[in-house]
């Protein structure tokens, strides 16, 4: 029981609470979600006796209550928020309040700092939250341990073993089914719903980096939430590494609450080990509480991201990557042709992709060889990259730095600058291995080669591909955990690249979308989700890639009528208007296209130019559908006055009609104007007319009452498979 009067710190914004009572020895959340409005002194007070917990039957003999940084010391049998081992010592940690922090910030929200002492370990906890403007919850914590001191006041150079270090926050009772996320190659983002039962649901990540098959964001809410609707409690860890999330619930309960809802960095044995004056920061978990569904939760991360210093404010290029055009088959007056055919339909960027180094014909070698190759490039890059640049687009270049493969003379040069056990290398994963960046030498290497590329071809954008799991990471000789430390050097290198290039644009790719999180967002423009281009994947890819990033900073491009990676053949219609929902590209050989394609291709180039100010800054919403074969989703103005959506079906279904379909986001108070973009074509129906109000929007505007869209709804057209129908709504005033 607290030792001296409660104190209660509450921020509030963006109809979001967040309330701690700072109790000793460790403060509780005595809330977090809807706002709860101005609360007296009295109104705390009473907020924290309404949290006061039962004594329950063969229990502790106190109220049992879930702490901050909850441990065995509370009472709480589940996951801890930390643990680990000082030699001499042994039980579980035991942390006491020293001191809290509160700042507000006019604008709503605020940070509080609480800062912890773990006596017998001699660990110090600072654990920080920050409420932003939008209602995003950030959460960290940084331990140390003081310079030459231990539990007995001595010194002890012995070092302190972190085995795991969470944020976790509280749940209430009616949040009782999860969502999350796995996949694989050209499928990821694959969400996954099941009840929230007894015991932990732990999402552990093995792989060096988040993978295709990433939780990405753990979401619990009441039962049958959707888009649009029920109340959600998410969270997200940013760290482009191993990871830990987790939701848990015991029978006695989490104090007042059910259960607990949190993250962290996956730690391997022995990776973390603090010695007197060392300090380990836990990768911020980012949280948030919507009312509204999962479109709530996607519009405050969307609003976190774009509040940010860095993130992109300018029109946002249409791309053209040389990939899917050319794959390995480099040849400069191919190349020359292929960006005559770019910067005729409008493109304004364009990536040479890999096979442009040292060796590099295949993917069996040159990884680790920043060099363009003599006998491809035998004046290097510059005649392509001055090409590109008097068509009036600014060059791109792939890169992948953290690898090597074992044909390259880097390999050859310096075996021991390869990531692995002493013992020897493990297999080797698309015939590469990972470079151990946390080693000054192989650091200085990878900044200094990519500073020449950039810097002699006057690169504008770089695409950092990371194409293998880090498998058996350990320093040799003495084979140290070196995920961790991994990390840390990609974060610095990344860093220091932007940093002596400030103008340069980075894509965080990692085959496809195995790198997609904010902590590396916090260092790169925008990720590329997925290497799959088939435009059925990309409409499930796209739309959950979404629940955390605008799309602004999701590589979205158009590929050849027959997909790469599945072999489908789709129109262009439905490509082109799947490709137009992020940062656009073309990733096709437009050397093979007709004039009818180039004319399309044309078109939609231009309706991205058009449309980009709404698509990067306005609100997502997506449309909850009983049958999952269809999809209406779109992009309304913050103010209301503008809306694109896409009605889409990727499947056959058992209806012949579909039925009205309300169209979400827009003011049922409103009145407005509503067309038919039919610059990329129109779709194929499933019937032998569609509804009059589409026939009627293909010639001119149509008005209608805002209840009529958002309430009723339209009779939506039944399309064929594979189809897709772009309608674009303007308020009347």
């Amino acid at each position: 029981m607290p030792t001296t009067p409660a104190r209660i710190v509450s921020l509030r914004a963006a109809g979001t609470c967040f309330a701690v009572e700072l109790t000793e020895p460790v403060p509780r959340v005595l809330h977090w979600g809807a706002d709860l409005g101005e609360l007296t002194t009295e109104d705390l007070t009473a907020l924290s006796l309404t949290a006061e917990p039962a004594l329950l039957n063969n229990a502790l003999d106190i109220p049992r209550r879930f702490t901050v940084w909850p441990t065995e010391a509370d009472g709480w049998s589940g996951t801890p928020a930390h643990h680990g081992h000082l030699s001499g010592t042994a039980g579980a940690p035991r942390p006491t309040l020293t001191g809290a922090t509160h700042r507000a910030d006019p604008e709503g929200g605020g940070e509080l700092e609480l800062r912890l002492t773990e006596a017998a370990s001699g660990l110090d906890i600072t654990l920080t939250y920050a409420l932003d403007t939008h209602g995003i919850l950030t959460a960290d914590a940084v331990l140390s341990r003081a310079e030459g001191a231990d539990s007995a006041g001595g010194t002890d150079p012995a070092p302190y073993d972190l085995s795991g270090a969470l944020t976790l926050l509280p749940l209430p009772r009616r949040a009782t089914e999860i969502l999350d996320f796995t996949g694989k190659w050209s499928r990821e983002r694959s969400p996954q719903r099941r009840p929230l039962h007894q015991g932990s649901h732990v999402r552990d990540v093995r792989r060096g980096k988040p993978g295709v098959d990433s939780p990405y964001l753990l979401t619990v809410g009441v039962p049958g939430f959707g888009f649009r609707t029920g109340e959600v409690w998410a969270v997200h860890v940013a760290w482009s590494g191993d990871q830990r999330y987790l939701v848990e619930q015991l029978p006695e309960g989490a104090g007042v609450h059910a259960s607990a809802l949190g993250g962290g960095e996956l730690l391997r044995a022995g990776e973390i080990r603090l010695a007197p004056g060392d300090s380990y920061r836990t990768p911020r978990c980012h949280f948030a509480w919507s009312a509204d569904g999962l479109d709530g939760i996607a519009d405050r991360f969307h609003r976190h991201l774009r509040a940010r210093p860095q993130h992109p404010r300018g029109p946002r290029p249409l791309v053209l990557n040389s990939w899917e055009g050319v794959y390995f088959d480099h040849d400069l007056g191919r190349l020359k042709a292929l960006a005559e055919r770019a910067a005729a339909v409008g493109v304004e960027r364009f990536v040479l992709d890999d096979g442009w180094f040292r060796g590099r014909r295949a993917d069996t070698a040159g990884l680790g060889d920043w060099l363009p190759d003599p006998t491809v490039w035998p004046e290097g890059l510059t005649p392509l990259a001055d090409h590109v640049r008097a068509l009036g687009m600014d060059f791109g270049l792939w890169v992948e730095p953290e690898m090597v493969n074992l044909d390259s003379h880097l390999a050859r040069t310096h075996p021991d600058w390869i990531l692995g056990p002493a013992a020897g290398l493990g297999p080797s994963a698309r015939h590469q291995h990972v470079l151990d960046l946390s080693r000054p030498e192989v650091f200085d290497y990878l900044l200094k080669s990519l500073d020449a590329l950039v810097g002699s071809y006057d690169i504008a954008f770089l695409k950092w591909d990371h194409n293998r799991e880090l498998h058996e990471a350990v320093h040799a000789p003495g084979d140290r955990p070196a995920a961790h430390a991994q990390v840390e050097a990609l974060y610095r290198l990344l860093d220091a690249v932007k940093q002596h290039h400030p103008a340069l644009e980075i894509e965080s790719c990692a085959s496809g979308g195995g790198r997609v999180d904010l902590g590396v967002l916090a260092r790169t423009d925008r990720v590329w989700p997925s290497d799959c281009n088939d435009p059925v994947e990309r409409q499930a890819i796209q739309n959950w890639t979404g629940q955390l990033l605008p799309p602004e900073l999701v590589g979205s491009h158009v590929g050849a009528a027959r997909s790469h990676t599945t072999d489908r053949v789709t129109s262009d219609t439905f490509r082109l208007i799947t490709a137009l929902f992020g940062h656009a590209g073309i990733e096709q050989d437009l050397n093979e296209c007709s004039a009818e394609e180039l004319t399309r291709l044309t078109a939609w180039g231009a309706l991205y130019r058009e449309l980009r100010p709404l698509l990067h800054t306005g609100r997502t919403v997506r449309a909850d559908l009983e049958d999952e074969s269809r999809v209406l989703h779109g992009v309304v103005a913050q103010d209301g006055s503008r809306a694109l959506y896409s009605w889409a079906r990727v499947a056959t279904s058992p209806e012949g009609q579909s039925g009205r379909t309300p169209f979400p986001g827009l003011d049922p108070d409103a009145r407005y104007r509503l067309r038919v973009r039919t610059e990329l074509g129109l779709p194929s129906f499933h019937q032998v007319a569609p509804p009059p109000w589409l026939t009627a929007a293909v010639d001119d505007w149509l008005t209608l009452p805002g209840a009529v869209l958002t309430t009723a709804g339209l009779p939506m057209p039944t399309l064929n498979p594979a189809q897709a129908l772009l309608v674009e709504v303007h308020r009347q005033d």
